[in-house]
């Protein structure tokens, strides 16, 4: 995919003024302490002195990102998940600003609220900032606009130039990547669930039925089988597995004979809608509105574990390596690890005050590891992992429930108005232009 990666999306420069960094309160050239930090009681921001331990401080830099030519987006810690989940030592939740009840750092000011609902009077003279992004980890390309409802799915397939995003207005909208404009509208006269693509193949979940298009060759077919709207798909082991109102996951398997999908099977065990799927290491993850994840077997497609910690509908599921990561309206992320049995349990849990929506992770422009979750307080949270130090949020006008990862440290957003925004990783401090 031709997608400028350099500070312009569809040869657009954007002036974006960003918010200090949310570790700016950690660093010291003092070399000292906090006592106050120490105590879990200092509320001073930035705070001269180190808000965290120096051997840990050493640690955790050297333990995050892979070597080159490595994978990125990978366990962390050679040692595991610890916990009672992982074995060895427990990083989760450890670095400053983790969720472990240790001090996090102060969130800086939020952006002014008029400036995010279009109607700010003051302009430059507003004394809250005038931008969408508090990190300076991040920068803001541009928005692509079209959409009249919320986008529920952003895909990029291999091979196209083009960028799709679907919405409950019924649309599936093709956006070119040099020029930053809309290329077309396919109106699919039905609310769009969800969007995946997977090599040439796009795949857009709508009511009672899965509709399929093939990039490359342009060939078109429409799965039927699903009983309400689609709401979840995934692709593994040759198959494609969707999500239903219903509780069900329908299989679908390619057939080179007659170059389509046929019916695979029915997986049967939640007793609420579907609403996330993930595939990792031959197992099928699935997150419910039952507030269960159920594990499937791809091989044998049966259910070999049900996990009933969250209290809460599990909105999105997600896997790092031996990890899974869920994330639910309980306002909680938690993160999962096999045991010796192999069965699954929750190694660290991180709280928030808001419901969690989204999960999504790649990473940043110095090879670390970045988990993205979205929030129904109109947010997205970006945590360094496995510390989950806190790197920043985005704001929204309404929710963001569609997070898409791209090439070249770019990712997507779309929010509750329809709006999709191009986002860039860049190196901390250096200033765009």
């Amino acid at each position: 995919m031709d997608i400028e990666t350099d500070g312009r999306f569809g040869n657009k420069r954007v002036h974006n003024r960003l918010g200090p960094a949310n570790g700016a309160a950690s660093s010291s050239t003092s070399g000292k302490v906090c006592i106050h930090w120490r105590a879990g009681r200092c509320n001073r921001f930035p705070c001269p002195y180190l808000h965290s331990e120096l051997p840990e401080a050493t640690t955790k830099r050297t333990n995050h990102g892979a070597g080159a030519g490595g994978n990125v987006w990978r366990n962390p810690s050679s040692g595991g998940g610890g916990g009672r989940g992982g074995g060895g030592l427990n990083k989760w939740g450890r670095g400053p600003g983790g969720g472990d009840g240790g001090p996090r750092h102060k969130v800086p000011d939020r952006p002014c609220r008029y400036f995010l609902a279009g109607d700010c009077s003051y302009g430059e003279k507003c004394r809250f900032p005038h931008t969408y992004c508090m990190s300076d980890s991040i920068t803001l390309l541009t928005p692509l606009q079209g959409h009249e409802k919320v986008v529920t799915g952003i895909a990029l397939p291999a091979g196209s130039d083009k960028l799709y995003s679907g919405s409950k207005d019924g649309t599936v909208r093709m956006w070119d990547c040099q020029t930053g404009q809309c290329a077309g509208v396919i109106n699919m006269g039905r609310e769009i669930g969800c969007m995946i693509s997977e090599g040439p193949w796009l795949f857009v979940g709508i009511p009672d039925a899965v509709k399929v298009w093939n990039m490359q060759t342009q060939a078109e077919m429409n799965l039927t089988g699903p009983t309400g709207q689609v709401y979840a798909l995934a692709v593994g082991n040759e198959l494609l597995f969707a999500g239903t109102q219903d509780g069900r996951i329908l299989a679908w398997r390619f057939s080179a004979a007659t170059n389509g999908f046929e019916p695979a099977a029915s997986l049967v065990g939640h007793q609420l809608a579907v609403v996330s799927l993930v595939v990792g290491a031959m197992r099928l993850y699935s997150g419910s509105m039952d507030k269960t994840i159920r594990v499937w077997d791809l091989a044998t497609l049966q259910c070999i574990q049900t996990l009933s910690e969250h209290t809460g509908v599990v909105m999105s599921v997600l896997c790092w390596e031996q990890f899974l990561l869920s994330c639910s309206l309980d306002q909680t992320i938690k993160v999962w690890a096999a045991t010796e049995s192999g069965s699954l349990e929750v190694t660290y849990t991180h709280k928030e005050e808001h419901g969690a929506l989204a999960l999504s992770g790649m990473p940043d422009a110095q090879s670390k590891p970045v988990l993205l979750c979205s929030l129904n307080d109109n947010t997205v949270r970006l945590f360094d992992l496995p510390s989950f130090s806190d790197r920043g949020r985005i704001y929204s006008k309404q929710e963001i429930r569609a997070i898409q990862v791209g090439p070249g440290g770019l990712f997507f957003t779309g929010d509750g108005t329809g709006e999709l925004k191009v986002w860039q990783w860049v190196i901390e401090g250096a200033q765009t232009k």
